[in-house]
């Protein structure tokens, strides 16, 4: 797959189509788009595409109302090569880029990417104040002779499926729910830090991840995790919280990892969140908190190691 940014080019004679949208999460909704932008490349013989932000508009727009992101970019390119994609722009989204009016916007993707046709959501936005809308594009199209298609909402139980549903979702620990409408289980990367090493000293060693705050971290409590290390899924029991056993003061993402002894400080993971097991609890001792362990060790051989793309 092309990764291009508004430092790169690369010239399309064939011509591309372009899915447009910011892509926070990558769910099923956007699949749609995905699905459709990649048939249509593939029968006019161009190349597919996806146009996006490196930072969620908002940072610029309206920074105290920015959502934590569902994603890292990482992650987007990763699922959008997977996907099919052959082209991922991802632009930096600024306060010059900001008041760029809805017609240059569209003629500058015409002219820079060669764009033969566009694949937009129903509620489509863009350019400057956001005045680019569905009936715009349309008007647009007809008179410039692209392609335009536009994609209905894609419902899951008759609601219409968002980020903003899917944060909503993962916030209260509804992870099943949450990864039914995402491509992937919903996922945390970071590197493993140092910890208390608590765990090693009651028998549950855990690997201690550093996280970014610009993204959504899950409810606090228990869950059972698939945890990608080296290219290697495992299962593993993560704890969101902080650890009131032992008057934590500070959250921390722990993982226990199942018939795993390697010395992995500093490496990066993926941290995968398949479903919420229990409440972060406070014990009498740490004997108490073993014991919840052990219960813990046992459901989590029970499950399966998650599929990933």
């Amino acid at each position: 797959m092309i990764i291009l940014d508004e430092n790169s080019h690369e010239e399309f004679k064939e011509g591309t189509y372009i899915a447009l949208g910011s892509f926070d999460g990558l769910h099923k909704g956007h699949m749609t788009l995905i699905n459709k932008v990649v048939d249509e490349a593939m029968a006019d013989g161009v190349k597919s595409a996806v146009y996006t932000f490196k930072n969620h508009p908002l940072t610029v727009a309206n920074p105290e109302l920015t959502p934590k992101l569902l994603m890292d970019n990482k992650q987007k390119i990763h699922l959008l090569k997977a996907k099919g994609i052959d082209v991922t722009i991802f632009i930096s989204f600024t306060m010059e880029y900001m008041k760029t009016e809805a017609e240059d916007f569209i003629n500058m993707l015409i002219r820079d990417y060669n764009c033969k046709g566009f694949v937009v959501g129903f509620n489509f936005k863009y350019g400057y104040h956001n005045k680019g809308n569905i009936e715009t594009l349309k008007a647009m199209a007809e008179k410039v002779g692209f392609k335009l298609f536009i994609m209905d909402a894609a419902l899951s139980q008759d609601d219409i499926i968002s980020s903003t549903r899917i944060r909503s979702l993962i916030s209260k620990g509804n992870i099943e729910e949450a990864n039914e409408l995402l491509f992937e289980p919903f996922m945390l990367r970071g590197k493993i830090i140092g910890g208390k090493k608590l765990g090693r000293k009651i028998g549950f060693p855990t690997a201690n991840m550093s996280y970014n705050d610009e993204y959504l971290l899950p409810k606090t409590g228990v869950y059972y995790t698939n945890i990608l290390v080296e290219g290697i899924l495992h299962k593993g029991i993560t704890s969101v919280g902080f650890n009131p056993t032992v008057e934590g003061k500070e959250l921390s993402i722990e993982t226990h990892i199942l018939d795993f002894d390697e010395e992995i400080y500093g490496r990066e993971v993926k941290v995968y969140f398949i479903n919420y097991m229990r409440d972060e609890e406070k014990y009498d001792s740490l004997d108490g908190l073993v014991h919840q362990l052990k219960k813990d060790e046992e459901l989590a051989r029970k499950r399966e190691l998650t599929a990933l793309l």
